[in-house]
């Protein structure tokens, strides 16, 4: 048994005697029985206090549960159960393991191209750099913002104005602080002068002329007002095309009757921050969708080997020697019911053993990477934003592994001091139905239009459910160092003003849904920031 099998079950607090330990070895594949049998133990609710002990009969009990008997290629006597010298020899074979250092030192990797295509064979353990992973790892990680336990929202019409109020009062204060908007007005003031004026509002809505003007009617707290947007003025024309409904901007003109001519568009923008250093990398995934018929399972399982350092060229491998936080941006499970006829499209209909696969495949994972899940539009999570973090009741077995942590869709989480925004991105398809020259295939494209805006789901009341709480927590008031996505099943990234803007494409091959869409996912490809440097890691065929 390898020391990382090993280690397994003692970080699951369990013990194996020399009989499971010589049945286990003689498996067919005793990484993956191992990991199920783990979560089965866990699933049933043992503690790490409770020092169980993994015999011989108790591994026959679970081959035979789970139809697996036939791949113990041959079988070994059962010693007494009591026989306490050869679980104290491993006992101490663990704490040996568990003493010794990780190798913190690695090597320069030199200048990689963007992407680094994997190698189609495993690296023999004798290539692999020693992993010796110790059994307490501290992460400086904090939740800065986290959604799941503050919903208040009744549903009542107090709620939405005081919901529409909260979006308002903190993208003016974003505005305000811009030096173009300073002493900016309100809406009813602007009566009182000729003078150009600065005001802040809210698009309730917008329109074209027959002369092919733009009008856009703006609202604040003391009224409202018809902007004209002049054609002939081509830069901002152009500019107020990508405007949508319910976003708060601000205006610069002057007042010509009741029309409010228009001079300058300020959107609330992002200032361009500070790259920050990293001495450890973060790996991105989303749109896993375990229990799905399309769901590549060999390419995920390639990944996770490549993330233990099983799998890999050496350079590959001293990545992955690096990785710290795994952040998972929604669609862990397929889920049910989902769509219309999703049963036809699922090999697992259940989903609660949805989740126990997915801890069983993310269970496999070497226990010194914190592992952040968020909800996406598949998962058993509220879908209205913001999505709560995805319930226990479900996922048990997901949140029976002790390197997990569960946020909220958005979620803000520090990685050592680097600020990311999680979100798993049911906005995009209302801002690409919205402005023109905007599709899903570039989602880069998308997220800087969202960070200019300052929210993560400007539109109410089309495709996305937005769910309408006392407070909007889907605007950004802070700029995050990472801005990380899933949803559109492509993979993109762009550096913008400072900010990784990241979508981490999918483990899910193309569906009949998505071919009649002509939307082609980018499959197996992992987004990695490595020391701050972006990398793209190819597991596909």
């Amino acid at each position: 048994m390898s020391q990382n099998i090993l280690l397994k079950f003692a970080n699951a607090g369990i013990l194996v005697n020399e009989a499971a330990y010589d049945k286990i070895n003689l498996l067919d594949d005793p990484v993956h029985i191992s990991s199920s049998l783990i979560t089965d133990l866990v699933g049933k609710g043992i503690k790490k206090r409770d020092l169980v002990i993994l015999t011989g009969e108790m591994l026959d009990r679970f081959l035979e549960k789970e139809g697996m008997i036939s791949q113990v290629k041959i079988s070994s006597s059962e010693p007494n159960s009591t026989n306490f010298d050869s679980s104290l020899k491993l006992e101490s074979r663990i704490k040996n393991l568990e003493s010794t250092e990780i190798d913190t030192e690695y090597s320069s990797l030199g200048n990689y191209s963007p992407e680094i295509d994997l190698v189609t064979e495993s690296v023999s353990e004798a290539d692999i750099p020693s992993l010796n992973i110790p059994s307490n790892v501290e992460f400086n990680f904090e939740i800065i913002q986290d959604t799941s336990k503050k919903s208040y929202t009744s549903g009542d019409i107090k709620d939405m104005i005081s919901y529409f109020n909260s979006r308002y009062e903190k993208i003016k204060g974003i505005l305000s602080k811009r030096r173009e908007l300073k002493g900016s007005i309100s809406i009813t003031d602007i009566f009182q002068t000729k003078d150009e004026v600065k005001i802040i509002g809210m698009v309730k809505d917008f329109r074209t002329t027959k002369n092919g003007h733009k009008i856009l009617e703006i609202e604040d707290e003391t009224g409202e007002i018809s902007v004209l947007v002049h054609n002939d003025n081509h830069k901002l024309f152009e500019k107020s095309e990508t405007i949508v409904r319910d976003e708060v901007i601000g205006i610069i003109g002057v007042r010509k009757g009741n029309l409010f001519i228009s001079s300058e568009i300020i959107h609330p923008g992002v200032p361009r921050i500070e790259e920050k250093p990293m001495n450890f990398s973060a790996v991105f995934i989303s749109d896993v969708h375990i229990g799905s018929l399309n769901f590549l399972e060999e390419v995920f399982e390639k990944f996770i080997k490549w993330v233990n350092c099983e799998f890999g060229s050496p350079e590959q491998i001293e990545i992955a020697k690096d990785v710290k936080y795994l952040l998972v941006a929604g669609d862990i499970v397929d889920g049910i019911g989902v769509y219309p006829n999703q049963d036809d499209d699922l090999n697992i209909k259940d989903i609660t053993r949805q989740y126990e696969e997915a801890a069983r495949l993310f269970g496999q994972i070497r226990p010194d990477i914190k592992i952040i899940f968020a909800p996406g539009n598949h998962d058993a999570s509220r879908l209205a934003e913001p999505q709560p973090a995805v319930p226990e009741e479900y996922a048990k077995a997901l949140y029976n592994l002790k390197n997990a942590e569960f946020v909220s869709s958005p979620a803000i989480v520090s990685l050592d001091g680097i600020k990311t925004l999680i979100y798993h991105g049911n906005s995009f398809l209302d801002i690409t139905m919205s402005i023109k020259g905007l599709s899903q295939e570039r989602s880069d494209i998308i997220m800087k239009e969202l960070l200019e805006k300052r929210h993560l789901a400007p539109i109410y009341g089309e495709r996305t459910p937005l769910a309408s709480e006392i407070e909007d927590y889907l605007v950004m008031e802070d700029i995050p160092h990472i801005f990380h996505t899933g949803h559109v099943h492509i993979n993109s990234y762009k550096n913008y003003k400072g900010v990784h803007m990241i979508n981490s494409g999918t483990f899910q091959s193309q569906t009949d849904f998505m071919k009649r869409l002509n939307i082609v996912p980018t499959c197996g490809e992992v987004p990695v920031i490595h020391r701050g440097e972006f990398k793209l890691l190819k597991f596909s065929e």
